[in-house]
């Protein structure tokens, strides 16, 4: 049995086989920090809240970490930012350990096979992801498992374009980083991410309209469309803006990537978008219409959002994990045939 698991900087989700159906478990990338006293601990353990207790302070964590935070007018807290683990978070690494217990359990046995995504280093900043990587790959490895990253966007084509061998555009619009891929035949033509995502938008709409950044990503995730038809000065009409902004950046940066890695022209490919920042109904429509205008040296034969916008990163990363498992034991049946 093998695994697959999205590292996102909102949601933490792994993927399974189980039959013929994929079972997804999801926890929020998040937690928020509360006074201790015996009285709450109590209550915490008894209603199944996913907390830890460390000094004076009790942290809850994951999905509940939201409700919480609106309850006690708290900001959460997240492990990642931009993609990867936060530098400006002490409690970064802890967290996201018991968070990832509850979100991949125990490994069925020693050594299991855990595809986990990465993001590509980001274009337009200087940040490096090998440190995020190699921590998580020990911490995944403390746990019992064998880990393997696996390039983010080249998770949405496994995820995706299976039916067009594998040869496409994906383009996962997480909350840290945008991650692109173009894949030739499952082969990586050109990999890379951006540092703007449904975090950068939130933060932008938050500022704009003097709002909480939590309250504006609850309204991100309650329904919101991008019809353009919100008012302007309100929360919706703030998101609407900054979205189009930022699929202005992405198709702009992915102009310039193709023309420098010098893709070959001629070719015709599907684009796939994905991630939770690419939910909102209208974002496809959008995306097409940005896609349309640019000056990309190749053509662009459809796009579509994933069917699961939010589970396709870790479908795609168990993909590649059951890939390479089956791979390993025809190999090791051919060695048992030839020793027989």
């Amino acid at each position: 049995m093998a695994k697959g698991l999205d590292v996102g900087t909102m949601n933490l989700i792994s993927a399974r086989q189980e039959g013929a159906e994929t079972v997804f478990v999801q926890q929020r990338n998040s937690f928020v920090e509360l006074d201790y006293s015996d009285m709450a601990d109590q209550m915490l353990s008894r209603s199944d809240v996913l907390h830890i207790k460390k000094g004076d302070k009790v942290y809850v964590v994951g999905d509940d970490a939201l409700n919480f935070a609106n309850i006690f007018n708290r900001e959460t807290r997240r492990p990642m930012k931009a993609g990867i683990l936060s530098s400006d978070e002490k409690s970064a690494i802890p967290m996201i350990k018991l968070i990832l217990q509850q979100v991949v359990d125990e490994p069925q046995h020693p050594g299991e096979r855990l595809f986990f995504s990465t993001p590509a280093d980001p274009i337009d900043s200087d940040l490096s992801t090998l440190y995020h990587q190699k921590t998580l790959e020990s911490i995944l490895s403390d746990m019992g498992y064998d880990p393997e990253p696996i390039n983010e966007g080249m998770a949405v084509i496994y995820s995706e374009l299976a039916e067009n061998d594998f040869t496409g555009l994906g383009i996962s619009f997480g909350a840290g980083m945008t991650n692109v891929c173009l894949s030739y035949y499952a082969v990586p033509v050109m990999r890379f991410s951006i540092a703007r995502g449904g975090d950068w938008i939130d933060e932008q709409a938050a500022r704009a309209t003097g709002t909480p950044v939590d309250k504006v990503t609850s309204t991100k995730e309650d329904d919101f469309h991008l019809d353009f038809t919100s008012d302007v000065g309100g929360i919706e009409g703030a998101l609407g803006i900054y979205y189009e902004n930022l699929l202005d950046y992405v198709v702009e940066n992915v102009v310039e990537e193709v023309d420098e890695e010098d893709v070959e022209e001629g070719l015709d490919v599907p684009v796939v978008v994905t991630g939770g920042t690419a939910s909102p109904d209208g974002f496809e429509g959008l995306f097409r219409e940005r896609l349309r205008e640019a000056d990309i040296p190749f053509s662009v034969s459809g796009v579509r959002r994933a069917r699961e916008p939010l589970y396709s990163v870790a479908r795609g990363a168990l993909v590649a994990a059951r890939s390479e498992e089956g791979e390993r034991e025809t190999e090791e049946a051919e060695a048992n045939a030839t020793e027989e």
